[in-house]
């Protein structure tokens, strides 16, 4: 009972530490890290049981003639495609014999070597990525194309080898990588075309080499689309900035315009679209041409503003911005199909600065086409 108390009133106990986060790379560590699931001492027992052979019952054939020794229990184990291999050998020597052809010596050696401690010289990895990629796969050894994607994806993947690469992902049933490469080539589309790997593409794989142009051509048309939309969207945006502007001039004033007149032009009144609209009401006050059919372009970008502010205006006969009630009975004379294209302009306008509940503009759900 007195052990009972006194941890009460000494409190809760702290909670236990946060779990420690591991990198998926740390379960297939580098020969020269420290960060491992087994000890140092471990993994060099199996490098130097791979390097001495002792006791190896496995005889490897690669390219040039080469040899690898290895042990059946340990190479079995690690992949299934090897053990099949080797139950496939009928003679009675004491000795199985397989044969990995296709890929350099040295990448064998280093395929086996990963299988008995799931680690690897990092310059081995930058020499032999690719081969190690295919050999994962071939002989289904999930871990290691695991390490090879990883790899790649951090620091492998160059404007050189991504064609080859990418290849190799689709072959090797590796999605992930094949999306960052097609990325890549996406977005250096110019430099990947002139490379050695693009050319040998083109002759040897014409239908990937037409799918990648497809892809380049569309991704460029979504830029453009993007890009024009943005630029629509500025426009809406300033328009609406510009039609604020047009409410605080005429019934606040500003500077030299207005009911309240401010001498001071360096005094920011906190619209970006005031200053350039006074020029316009001040150029429409003396301009001789804006009656004359054809007129002056500024005139007319005055009037095209003017209407614009009339329908959004929520009450025209309180409204103080110039001719907004006479804007409003011109509507009624308009023809439709002009009256479709204001009433897209202006939902346009409120949508893009998602309005609502404004004191003096129509909400963006009160325009209808």
């Amino acid at each position: 009972m007195e052990n009972i108390s006194q941890e009460q009133v000494s409190g809760p106990p702290s909670p236990p530490p946060y779990p420690v986060i591991i990198k998926s790379t740390d379960l297939f560590t580098q020969r020269t890290s420290s960060q491992s699931f087994v000890s140092k001492a471990t993994r060099d027992s199996w490098d130097r049981m791979f390097d001495e052979a002792h006791g190896a019952d496995v005889l490897i054939h690669t390219d040039d003639n080469g040899l690898v020794y290895a042990h059946s229990n340990v190479i079995g184990m690690a992949s299934d495609v090897i053990k099949g291999m080797m139950k496939q050998d009928k003679r009675r020597s004491h000795r199985k014999s397989i044969s990995i052809l296709g890929v350099p010596h040295d990448a064998v050696r280093v395929f086996i070597r990963f299988l008995y401690s799931s680690c690897y010289d990092k310059q081995d990895m930058e020499d032999f990525a690719i081969h190690l990629l295919v050999l994962s796969h071939v002989y289904v050894v999930p871990h290691l194309k695991r390490v090879c994607e990883s790899e790649f994806e951090n620091s492998l993947l160059n404007k050189e080898n991504v064609i080859d690469v990418f290849q190799l992902a689709l072959l090797c049933d590796a999605p992930r990588l094949g999306l960052l490469c097609h990325r890549m080539i996406l977005k250096n589309f110019e430099e990947v075309s002139t490379s050695q790997g693009w050319l040998a593409m083109k002759e040897s794989h014409p239908g990937l080499q037409k799918e990648l142009l497809r892809s380049v051509a569309y991704e460029l048309n979504c830029v453009k689309q993007r890009n024009r939309k943005q630029k629509e969207i500025q426009t809406y945006t300033q328009l609406y900035d510009a039609m604020e502007a047009f409410v605080h001039i005429c019934r606040d004033g500003c500077r030299e315009i207005g009911p309240t007149k401010i001498e001071t032009p360096h005094v920011s009144c906190g619209f970006q679209a005031c200053n350039g609209l006074e020029q316009l009401l001040k150029h429409l006050a003396v301009c001789k041409l804006r009656s004359i059919p054809g007129g002056c372009s500024r005139c007319k970008r005055m009037w095209q503003l003017l209407e614009l502010h009339s329908r959004i205006c929520v009450d025209s006969e309180q409204c103080k911005v110039p001719l907004c009630n006479n804007f409003k009975e011109r509507m009624k004379t308009q023809s439709r199909k002009d009256e479709k294209r204001w009433k897209l302009l202006v939902k346009n306008v409120l949508s893009t600065k998602r309005i609502g509940g404004s004191p003096f503009f129509l909400q963006a759900f009160d325009v209808t086409l």
